[in-house]
């Protein structure tokens, strides 16, 4: 495994290397980064899928790209390979003491707690404040998710579902005033408190509101499909056919799931 690992970085280095190949050798640390988040979002599709042939290539594509990102960081004089295997190195000991440590045995609920508490204190002297160091580059409602998260540990937070869900009522009835208004701003800034106190909400509900997205897009997308073949078989495309007979059909591919 070491052999295939010192192979793949040798790879890299003769990409990136004067004889190498054009496209590879322009890129930096910053022109690389979308399409590692588009290889990182492939590997989650075919997570969802249980593709495993898929997920092994997928986990491929994303190892290259940590590789190359350590590659160019090498190149630049800012780190190595090896210091990035050192950090995330020391990094799980430090934070999995009931295992490394003298800690002993703990439940999960106790390590996440443990792996929380020392994330925190290793963040603390970086940081001003306790959003500090949550990505401005994550997803929208990743972030939202992770800001709500990192608030109720310092105690800003409903004390229960029912004051998180008069809010998203309340949200929902400014959404409306401000539809009412026409004021493209005035409906932007209220949709995104809908959303911020929709996200809130599936906190409490324990619901993971990416991932029910993710099953909703999937739902759209096969019942769409099913509307599509459907027409398809009646020699019908979907330009052609009205809209009651969409949701005819619609409701057909609904009530198969």
């Amino acid at each position: 495994m070491i052999e295939k690992f010192t192979k793949l970085i040798e790879i890299v280095r003769t990409l990136r290397s004067p004889d190498g190949c054009p496209w590879d050798r322009e890129q930096n640390l910053l022109s690389i980064k979308n399409h590692f988040m588009e290889e990182a979002f492939e590997l989650v599709d075919a997570l969802d899928n249980e593709d495993i042939d898929n997920i092994r290539e997928e986990l491929g594509d994303v190892f290259f790209h940590v590789i190359f990102h350590a590659v160019m960081a090498e190149e630049e004089g800012k780190f190595s390979m090896e210091d990035v295997l050192n950090e995330i190195n020391e990094k799980l000991i430090r934070r999995h003491p009931h295992v490394f440590g003298n800690l002993g045995e703990i439940n999960t609920d106790q390590v996440i707690i443990n792996w929380d508490k020392i994330k925190s204190e290793e963040k603390k002297a970086k940081r001003k404040s306790a959003l500090d160091d949550i990505p401005a580059s994550f997803p929208s409602m990743q972030r939202s998710m992770k800001m709500q998260e990192r608030v109720k540990k310092v105690g800003f937070d409903w004390p229960d579902m029912h004051g998180c869900m008069d809010k998203f009522n309340e949200e929902i009835n400014e959404f409306k005033e401000a539809v009412a208004t026409g004021s493209k701003d005035e409906i932007e800034h209220e949709m995104g408190d809908v959303f911020f106190s929709l996200i809130n909400l599936s906190r409490f509900l324990k619901i993971n509101p990416d991932e029910a997205l993710r099953r909703a897009n999937s739902r759209f997308h096969k019942r769409f499909t099913y509307i599509e073949q459907t027409l398809q078989e009646k020699g019908l495309c979907s330009e052609d056919a009205t809209l009651e007979q969409m949701e005819e059909l619609w409701q057909e591919a609904k009530n198969q799931e």
